[in-house]
């Protein structure tokens, strides 16, 4: 099993990239996350994952540990095959998906194409104790945090505002300001949408 890939990058494109290591291309399947890491640089040290399948052996690379964690804790569900869960982390980036997963938002889930409401459920029931565990880059969203959340998305979305992009703005919000009230997330978000 390889563990990383350290090179020159030859080519980048928002699914793939091709890194020349000790003479040698390697195409590594990336996530849109790791695209916008590493667009416009020159060399790079990717964390990977192979895939050894009877017709291919398949890299998957990630700029960061954390992703590759949660990549492997996805592809652990039934259901989930490797191309999904690269779907679901360019879809969502690793705050977003956790945040989903442990608060039990089905329809944040259930947006990423290829997921369905079961699939989201099973993910949801397999991975909510495993996902509060992985080491955080940000502030998540804390339970005390539910409540805040709710309703400034709640109010948003009575006002008219896509319930998607609300998600993002209050995530975004709650992560810079953790301890915002519900008047101030609104206040926020109003105003970045």
């Amino acid at each position: 099993m390889y563990e990383f890939i350290r090179g020159t990058i030859v080519e980048i494109n928002p699914a793939s990239i091709i890194i020349e290591a000790g003479g040698i291309g390697y195409f590594v399947n990336i996530s849109l996350n790791t695209y916008s890491k590493l667009n416009g640089k020159k060399e790079s040290l990717l964390l990977l994952h192979q895939v050894v399948r009877e017709d291919a052996h398949v890299l998957y690379g990630f700029s960061d540990k954390r992703e590759r964690d949660l990549f492997r804790n996805l592809i652990s569900v039934n259901g989930v095959g490797s191309n999904t869960a690269v779907m679901m982390l360019s879809s969502l980036n690793p705050d977003e998906l956790i945040s989903a997963v442990t608060t039990e938002n089905v329809a944040v889930l259930k947006a990423v194409k290829g997921i369905g409401v079961k699939t989201a459920q099973r993910i949801i029931i397999d991975l909510k104790d495993k996902l509060i565990k992985l080491p955080e880059s940000g502030q998540f969203l804390l339970s005390s945090d539910n409540t805040i959340r709710n309703e400034s998305l709640s109010a948003l979305v009575m006002l008219g505002f896509v319930k998607r992009d609300a998600e993002k703005a209050v995530s975004k919000i709650l992560q810079e300001q953790p301890g915002a009230t519900v008047e101030g997330v609104i206040k926020q978000a109003l105003k970045r949408l």
